[in-house]
């Protein structure tokens, strides 16, 4: 049996690449798990913790926003990965208005989702998006998150 250490170091050395998840509330929160799931019909995925303030919001407010960020924007995924009151996430953060959520200024692509399903996977949800709207943003590098620091690629 593999413990939840050895997993989480393997894992560590995966790069991930790292979006915010926004939702209409407004609420944000940096992810490493957005994943491509098909493309007709036009669906991404995302995992949230069963125990994470984004679990039920995301639930109930029946789609999100995605953020993919720019290799310069690791400020962003850090600031968005912590837990503070909902209000304060969005003090000197650059957005503009989104129809599922705010969309976070200087990412490389935006993506506007309703809720397509979710599926209970052990200690996470996870959420499938109906992706309505795509708009890409700046060219350049992406972030990525692996061994515990945000790297551009």
């Amino acid at each position: 049996m593999t413990s939840d250490e050895e997993l989480r170091s393997a894992m560590r050395r995966f790069p991930s690449g790292i979006a915010v998840l926004t939702l209409p509330v407004p609420y944000g929160v940096t992810i490493g798990s957005l994943v491509s799931l098909s493309l007709e019909p036009a669906l991404v995925g995302v995992s949230i913790g069963h125990d994470a303030q984004a679990h039920e919001l995301l639930r109930n407010a029946g789609g999100f926003a995605l953020s993919v960020l720019a290799g310069d924007q690791a400020a962003l995924a850090q600031h968005f990965a912590r837990s503070v009151p909902p209000i304060a996430q969005w003090e000197d953060v650059a957005v503009r208005e989104g129809a599922r959520g705010p969309l976070l200024e200087g990412a490389v692509s935006w993506l506007e989702c309703s809720l397509h399903s979710e599926h209970d996977t052990g200690d996470h949800t996870f959420f499938v998006g109906a992706v309505e709207r795509v708009e890409l943003g700046r060219d350049g590098a992406g972030l990525v998150y692996r061994d515990g620091r945000y790297v551009a690629v």
